[in-house]
């Protein structure tokens, strides 16, 4: 029986919403599990749609589903990827010229896939256009992001990169303005007129985005703090700009 041992390039994507929507995308999925016991409503519409595309379905006991992804909330369904699609930079600032105001989301060394997780579902709600994540210490793409994200990254558009900084230079290059979160010298995040290209970066969880970066900004922005706590979690401070970026440009 396959396991996640056999392939270490395969990503699985785990639960009812993440598989549904992995299909619904046209993502490449090698085959599904499904809980032989839990075989109605959604999963049955899985299987069906699966069937349809030509996607191999094993029905499997609860116990060996458990048994393969022990400790997990798989909801009965398991989807194996054959690899995760990654973009290269070029494309995924071509694909976001399409846009009328086209917009990046840069993520620098955020390490908890949580997070990363819940700012991709974030990103493809607020109608990001494509998002870079560090190759080095971030967290992978892996099954937990693919969880956390609801089926979002299904429909995100990543890129791996090397270096943020020489990054930034080639956005600036090609247009993009590049708007940077932090707490130090920056400006309310409300003041800046988003109706351009925009590439936002957010930072690591507890040092913010590095210095050499920051030095790069055309702009820095911070969420002014009214309580005790001087900082929100990365992924609710990238939900808030993204959704005043999605405000202004809506008006």
């Amino acid at each position: 029986m396959e396991n996640k041992r056999e392939n270490p390039n395969r990503n699985f994507i785990i639960g009812r919403k993440p598989v549904w929507e992995a299909l619904n995308s046209n993502a490449e999925l090698s085959y599904i599990y499904i809980c032989k016991e839990q075989l109605n409503g959604i999963l049955l519409q899985i299987k069906i749609s699966a069937d349809k595309a030509g996607i191999p379905v094993k029905i499997i006991p609860l116990i060996k589903i458990n048994n393969l992804f022990p400790k997990l909330n798989h909801q009965g369904v398991v989807a194996a990827k054959a690899f995760q699609k990654f973009y290269e930079l070029n494309e995924v600032i071509d694909n976001s010229k399409k846009s009328k105001y086209p917009l990046l989301l840069i993520l620098d060394s955020i390490q908890d896939p949580h997070n990363v997780g819940a700012i991709i579902r974030t990103a493809e709600a607020s109608g990001v256009d494509g998002i870079l994540t560090t190759i080095h210490n971030s967290a992978p793409i892996n099954e937990t992001v693919e969880k956390t994200s609801a089926g979002a990254l299904s429909y995100s558009k990543i890129c791996r990169i090397n270096n943020v900084a020489q990054t930034i230079d080639i956005l600036k290059q090609e247009g993009f303005w590049i708007i940077g979160s932090s707490l130090q010298n920056s400006k309310k995040y409300t003041e800046i007129d988003y109706k351009i290209p925009v590439a936002v970066i957010m930072g690591n969880e507890e040092k913010g985005i590095r210095k050499l970066a920051a030095s790069k900004c055309d702009f820095l922005i911070n969420i002014p703090m009214k309580g005790n706590i001087q900082s929100l979690n990365v992924s609710v401070a990238t939900g808030v700009l993204l959704y005043e970026i999605l405000r202004q440009r809506s008006l």
